[in-house]
C-alpha cells in the first residue's frame, strides 16, 4: 500500500494586472499555473486598480476576450482603490492590492512569472516571510561625500525600530551591497495580507515623505517597493529564503522580466512551459496581438535570441544581454 501524499498547502496567489503588457503577461501567468499545478489548492487572485484615487484614467483590463480567458483560467478579479501611489509610481500598486485580498497566506507574483514546477516541492513557512534573491544591486548608491552602504541601510533600521545587525551577511565583504538584506519584489509571502500590507503601505509611505537623513541625496524611485520590502519582512521576523524555498528562486517559478530576456538567459524547461501554454489554440489567438509574444514566440524571434547566448556563460549584469539584444534588434517589452 502506498503513503498518501501529503496535504498541499493552501495558499493563494495574487498579482496586479492592468490593461496592456500586464494583461497578456497575466493571461501566460495563469495558463502555466492551470498547466504545471491542476490541483492547486487556492485561488489566482488578479488585482485590478480602479479608476479614481491615484489613478485618474482607467488602467483595467478593458479587452473582453482577455478578461473572459483569464475568467476561465481560473483566476478572479479582485478591484482595489489606491489611494498614495497609482499613476505617480505604479510599482506601488502591489503594496496597495494586498490588504484587499482575504486574509489568507498569500503569495504575490509579478505578472511576469511563470509557473514551471510543482507547489508541492517548496515547504513555505507562511508566518516567516521572504522574498526573491534573484536580484542585482540596484539600491543604494554609494555617493562621493555621503554615507556608505551600511550607513543608509542602518539609517532606515533605525527609523522603524528594528534590528540591523542580525540582518547582516557576515559571509560578504563590508559595506557590499549582497553583505545587506535586499530583494526582488517579484515574489513575497506571508500569512497575512492585511497585516503585511498595511505595514508594507506605511514603511514605504515614511520613506517616501519622512526619509531618514542618511537617504536625503539617495534616489528612491522605482526602488521604493524593494527598499521597505526588507525592513517589512524583517518585522514580522522572516528574512533570506532557506532551501526549502529555492523552487522559487528556481525550478518551480521564473521570473522571466520580458520575453527577449525569458529567451536569452532562461531554462529549457522555462521555454517549453511557456510554448507549450502559449500554443494552446484559444490563448494563441489572444496573444499574437501582443506584438512581443508575437514576434518572440509565434514567429521565432526567440529562437534568434537563444542562439546569441551560451546559457553555462552569461553577462553577470542584465545590462549586457540588454545590450545585445537592442544592438541585434531584437529587444522588445
Amino acid at each position: 500500500m502506498t503513503d498518501p501524499k501529503p496535504a498541499r498547502q493552501a495558499f493563494n496567489i495574487v498579482a496586479v494586472v492592468q490593461a496592456g503588457r500586464l494583461q497578456y503577461e497575466a493571461l501566460l501567468l495563469a495558463a502555466s499555473l492551470r498547466a504545471t499545478n491542476p490541483d492547486f489548492a487556492g485561488k489566482l487572485y488578479l488585482a485590478e486598480p480602479q479608476q479614481g484615487g491615484a489613478w485618474p484614467k482607467s488602467v483595467g483590463v478593458s479587452d473582453a476576450a482577455v478578461r473572459a480567458m483569464l475568467v476561465e483560467l481560473g483566476a478572479e478579479f479582485l478591484p482595489f482603490e489606491a489611494r498614495h501611489f497609482g499613476q505617480s509610481y505604479p510599482h506601488g500598486n502591489k503594496i496597495e492590492a494586498l490588504t484587499a485580498l482575504p486574509d489568507q497566506p498569500f503569495l504575490f507574483l509579478d505578472t511576469d512569472t511563470l509557473i514551471t514546477g510543482d507547489f508541492g516541492s517548496v515547504v513555505f513557512d507562511f508566518t516567516r516571510p521572504s522574498a526573491s534573491m534573484r536580484r542585482e544591486g540596484t539600491w543604494p548608491s554609494q555617493e562621493l561625500y555621503g554615507p556608505d552602504l551600511t550607513a543608509t541601510w542602518r539609517a532606515l533600521y533605525d527609523r522603524f525600530g528594528l534590528s540591523f545587525d542580525d540582518t547582516i551577511d557576515p559571509s560578504q565583504p563590508e559595506n557590499y551591497w549582497q553583505r545587506f538584506m535586499y530583494f526582488n519584489a517579484g515574489w513575497f509571502f506571508h500569512a497575512s495580507p492585511k497585516a503585511f500590507g498595511q505595514q508594507f503601505l506605511d514603511y514605504a509611505l515614511a520613506i517616501r515623505d519622512d526619509r531618514p537623513e542618511a537617504l536625503i541625496c539617495q534616489e528612491i524611485y522605482p526602488w521604493l517597493d524593494q527598499i521597505a520590502l526588507p525592513l517589512v519582512i524583517h518585522s514580522f521576523g522572516g528574512g533570506r529564503p532557506g532551501p526549502t524555498l529555492a523552487g522559487l528562486d528556481g525550478d518551480v517559478t521564473c521570473h522571466y522580466r520580458t520575453l527577449p530576456l525569458l529567451y536569452a538567459r532562461e531554462s529549457d524547461r522555462v521555454v517549453e512551459v511557456l510554448e507549450h501554454v502559449a500554443g494552446q489554440k484559444e490563448l494563441r489567438r489572444i496573444l499574437r496581438d501582443h506584438e512581443p509574444a508575437r514576434l518572440m514566440i509565434y514567429q521565432n524571434r526567440g529562437k534568434k535570441v537563444r542562439a546569441l547566448f551560451d546559457r553555462n556563460d552569461l553577462p553577470r549584469r542584465e545590462q549586457a544581454i540588454r545590450f545585445v539584444l537592442k544592438r541585434e534588434g531584437l529587444w522588445l517589452r
